[in-house]
């Protein structure tokens, strides 16, 4: 049937997307890898909406959806930053720490493979959040140009590939934004995440996704942290 190989082919959109992204990166143009990782989200998304809809689940469409998230938001991102740090800096060295990002998003999409506890929460940052913060790095820099001697900066962008590397793998629950119900209380980090995601996208566009990914993780952690009291009282 043909209907079983729609989502692949969608799936592989989301491949494309990436790689078209890294030749656009590698060719100077490193906010294009925004808008290509915002594409292949959009695929990323439909193809397992489509999949739902047409009942054609299938093990090769799981792997399928690894392989492509891998390129598009690990090796892309890795490249972004790869890029603007041999832009900013001589040292012929100091690009390839990027890579990390890279390999984390691999071993971070490996273990969301096999661990079953990722169902209503995730643990550690995911793949398109982090693709998200970095590739819309060079929007918040254009935005407010105050920031730029300190993000723009060859050293800074190095302490941004290790830590966001490690906070792909860590062992931190994070909020997912799936509503068993709409009860206020329960859900209070969900809203504020979202409205605070809704003010920045209205107010300062794609330069304040990094802020909404950093609220993201930040209000995560409190989350964890206020639950985790209130459990051992």
């Amino acid at each position: 049937m043909i209907k079983k190989h729609i989502p692949n082919a969608i799936t592989s959109l989301n491949l494309l997307s990436g790689m078209m992204g890294i030749y656009y990166v590698l060719s100077g143009k490193i906010e294009y890898g925004a808008y290509f990782i915002f594409l292949a989200a959009v695929f990323d998304f439909l193809d397992g909406f489509v999949a739902r809809i047409l009942r054609v689940h299938s093990e090769i469409g799981k792997q399928l959806d690894s392989l492509a998230d891998l390129v598009t938001f690990g090796v892309l991102p890795s490249f972004i930053i790869f890029q603007w740090i041999k832009d900013l800096s001589d040292a012929e060295y100091l690009p390839f720490f990027a890579f990390l990002i890279g390999i984390f998003s691999a071993l971070r999409l490996a273990k969301f493979n096999v661990d079953t506890r990722q169902t209503d929460r995730f643990i550690g940052v995911p793949t398109p959040a982090n693709a998200l913060l970095i590739s819309t790095l060079p929007f918040l820099v254009h935005k407010f140009p105050i920031v730029e001697n300190l993000i723009a900066n060859p050293y800074t962008l190095i302490g941004i590939a290790l830590v966001m590397s490690f906070l792909l793998v860590a062992e931190i629950p994070l909020i997912a934004l799936k509503f068993k119900n709409y009860e206020f209380q329960k859900n209070l980090f969900r809203y504020i995440t979202l409205g605070i995601g809704f003010v920045c996208l209205i107010t300062l566009g794609l330069a304040g996704i990094p802020i909404i990914i950093i609220s993201y993780i930040a209000l995560s952690v409190l989350e964890g942290v206020i639950y985790s009291n209130e459990g051992k009282v």
